[in-house]
């Protein structure tokens, strides 16, 4: 794919949502980073329904770190893999408090020390809570870059390395929100709605559906 169709795609995707964010429900930097801790292997509305009980009674490092992981277990147990997810976010309020005076460190190098913080996660909190041009890839993005062309990759890291090459600069910040969005509603694993696509005619997939 060539520079002047990754600009148009990127140019519609703006046009068509100028502002994307985030589907996770959070006012604050802490609250991003607990919601997408949860979200692993787990889908924006569940993780949102837990937080919306969470989050009225404990949002603060301290406050979720007094509850315990049993406590905390029981605000988040709908989520898959709870048990696990509850220690990793006990001792990440821990660190947090011990180590960054309970603030959310922006770099990448203290977040992905974090319990349950990998790279993915670090990227989606540098991105939407401190506005850096990083490049959370997951399922949807990996699918959408490989099945498009706009940045093919036999992995995360090499999709995610492409793209921050060949996104334009000026749509770099919110890139991986329209790729995550297009990939959830539209550009979907089993079934693309390619009659519906607004990228249709730039996407270079060999099998596009014609039903919409």
């Amino acid at each position: 794919m060539n520079a002047e169709k990754r600009r148009e795609i990127f140019r519609r995707f703006h046009e068509d949502d100028p502002n994307p964010t985030t589907e996770l429900a959070y006012s604050n930097a802490f609250e991003l980073l607990i919601a997408v801790i949860l979200s692993a292997q787990a889908t924006d509305v569940g993780v949102n329904k837990a937080t919306a009980r969470l989050y009225p009674v404990a949002n603060t490092p301290e406050a979720i770190h007094a509850l315990g992981v049993e406590g905390l277990s029981e605000y988040i147990k709908t989520i898959g893999l709870y048990n696990s997810k509850a220690k990793n976010v006990i001792e990440t309020c821990r660190i947090l408090i011990e180590r960054h005076g309970s603030q959310v460190p922006d770099n990448r190098e203290a977040l992905e020390a974090l319990p349950g913080v990998g790279r993915k996660t670090a990227n989606v909190v540098l991105n939407t809570a401190f506005r850096q041009p990083t490049m959370a890839v997951d399922t949807h993005i990996f699918r959408v870059s490989n099945r498009t062309r706009i940045a093919p990759g036999k992995n995360v890291l090499e999709v995610e390395r492409k793209l921050l090459k060949f996104v334009p600069r000026e749509y770099l910040l919110d890139a991986h929100h329209w790729l995550i969005l297009h990939g959830r509603y539209v550009c979907k694993a089993r079934k693309p709605q390619c009659g519906s696509c607004r990228i249709e005619d730039l996407c270079e997939y060999p099998q596009k559906t014609s039903d919409d």
